[in-house]
């Protein structure tokens, strides 16, 4: 089991860039039910990367805490109670 897990982050605000505290995620385009596939990915070596299916630009922010988005509605909460 995963000792870790990965965040997701949407935007449905429509920003050009997404600051994220994570190296890898899972980019979902827009809130349930308008979704893309959760397409998941790995900055690696690198401080920015663009969705392949919606296009955003997520950007490395080290002063972000894991899980935690620039703006930070941009963080898919579980809606589940």
């Amino acid at each position: 089991m995963s000792d870790h897990v990965v965040p997701h982050f949407h935007n449905d605000a429509g920003v050009s860039v997404i600051e994220i505290g994570s190296q890898e995620f899972m980019c979902v385009g827009a809130n349930p039910p308008f979704d893309h596939p959760h397409v998941f990915l790995d900055l690696g070596n690198d401080n920015e990367i663009i969705c392949p299916y919606c296009s955003t630009l997520y950007r490395f922010a080290a002063d972000l805490g894991a899980g935690e988005a620039r703006p930070p509605e941009c963080v898919l909460r579980d809606k589940v109670a």
